[in-house]
């Protein structure tokens, strides 16, 4: 495993601005106004050839622990249990603040080792703050500046002496086992959890870690980064051990009550994470029921290609639940009738209650997601079609399906080859959406069908 690295101060003083910094990308949100980040995000770094897995963490404050703020400190705290070093980041333009101090105390009395890092370094107006930054007890600071990369050398030779030979060590690992011809293993199912804000996404990811690994609250919208947790699930049943990625992201509200850059920018990240999600599970609120804003997430997952079920979260509170289940299920074939019988399950993420039966069912729609059809297989299967409903001819004029071919998966897609295909009505282009849907094994996966005529050489440019 790599070495793991943890980045701790209090707001605002660039630790995300950092994170993006070392991962290469602009993963973390970042804000100017403070506390932004609430939970731990993490990511692959690299610094000249050192790779380690850097952690972004929530700001530090001084609040009652029963608080949003108190409860984000305590995920900090307990991010830096396994840690291999910390990176304690502080303003060296604000120079140091009452809290600063109150952090490196607690830093001093860890066993992890501490790489006193001053942001905002650049120019003479963070010289004072660097300066002053050696009163904190945890040796010589390395002066940065997050946000145009100065000072990563730097930070390099202040962390290879802690981190450098487990670094090299993962590093060998890899390369043996490439050396040795191994096949390398099938990716973890990336599983996506969406909905609107106070459906529970949080607390439904905790619940399958066994871990208060995400902040979660009774205010609505505490998740505003996407958080990516890596898993490992054991299937009861068959006693399998399968990887899972798991994404918790922001509640997504109806675009018009969405006014705040913050959120707006918490809202495109979730949707990014829907593109990098394999299969994405729409968590609703039982006592709230399906509401437009629901199917408007449901047909912008559909339309990402993404495969997609639907939980009912908070069953255990749920009133009528035959009824409620029902009136759910009897709404989504309706105001989705591009894909019928979405798998829907009712769950609790406060008792655990259906979580195993929607993992199991996750796997199997990535499986469909995923599946390519023989072509001989496919062409049997379309002029059976063909002839239960041959297309028709409009205006006397025949138009002619030849044959089928999958183009590719995840989403599947396929092409059909004709002559006059774009006189083919759209109700039996659905036709052949459902047939494929149906017979050939692929359930509520988006299809993607496109029509193909050869070039006429006769036809003028």
């Amino acid at each position: 495993m790599k070495p793991q690295v943890i980045i701790i101060g209090r707001p605002n003083v660039g630790k995300s601005t950092l994170f993006n910094r070392l991962v290469g990308k602009k993963l973390a949100l970042v804000d100017d106004q403070p506390g932004v980040t609430r939970d731990r995000r993490m990511g692959d770094a690299d610094i000249a050839g050192m790779a380690f897995t850097i952690v972004d963490t929530a700001g530090w404050e001084d609040d009652d622990p029963e608080t949003l703020p108190g409860r984000m400190r305590k995920q900090t705290e307990v991010s830096l249990e396994g840690a291999d070093a910390a990176l304690f980041v502080i303003d060296a333009r604000a120079g140091l603040t009452p809290l600063d101090e109150e952090i490196g105390r607690w830093l001093r009395g860890q066993s992890v080792p501490v790489v006193l890092v001053a942001n905002k370094a650049e120019g003479r107006a963070g010289e004072g703050g660097v300066l002053e930054s050696y009163s904190l007890g945890l040796g010589e600071p390395i002066a940065i500046s997050a946000e145009h990369g100065e000072g990563v050398a730097d930070l390099f030779g202040a962390l290879w002496p802690i981190i450098g030979a487990k670094a090299e060590a993962s590093e060998t690992a890899a390369e043996f086992a490439l050396s040795e011809g191994e096949e390398a293993p099938l990716g973890p199912l990336k599983l996506a959890i969406v909905g609107r804000p106070n459906a529970g996404k949080s607390t439904l990811i905790n619940r399958l870690l066994g871990e208060d690994r995400l902040l979660t609250g009774p205010e609505a919208g505490i998740t505003r980064d996407s958080i990516a947790v890596d898993w490992q699930w054991t299937d009861p049943k068959s006693g399998d051990v399968r990887d899972v990625r798991l994404i918790d992201t922001a509640g997504m509200r109806k675009k018009r009550n969405v006014v705040e850059k913050l959120e707006k920018l918490s809202v495109a990240d979730a949707r990014r994470a829907v593109d990098f999600a394999e299969v994405v599970v729409l968590l609703l609120d039982a006592t709230q029921g399906l509401e437009h804003q629901d199917l408007k997430i449901a047909d912008m997952v559909l339309q990402e290609g993404r495969a997609l079920m639907v939980a009912i979260n908070k069953w255990d509170v749920a009133e009528d639940p035959s009824k409620l289940f029902n009136g759910i299920r009897h709404a989504l074939d309706e105001g989705l009738a591009q894909v019928r019988g979405l798998p829907l399950f009712a769950v609790s993420a406060k008792t655990g209650k259906g979580l195993e039966d929607l993992l199991r069912a996750a796997f199997e729609l990535r499986e469909s997601w995923s599946k390519r059809v023989p072509t001989a297989a496919l062409n049997r299967w379309f002029d059976d079609a063909l002839e239960a409903n041959p297309p028709p001819a409009p205006g006397g004029k025949r138009i002619k399906l030849r044959y089928i071919t999958q183009a590719g998966t995840r989403p599947p897609r396929f092409v059909v080859f004709g002559t006059r295909l774009d006189m083919l009505p759209k109700s039996y282009e659905r036709y052949l959406v459902n047939g494929i849907r149906k017979n050939l094994g692929f359930d509520a996966v988006p299809v993607r069908v496109v029509l193909k005529s050869p070039k006429n050489p006769y036809a003028k440019d």
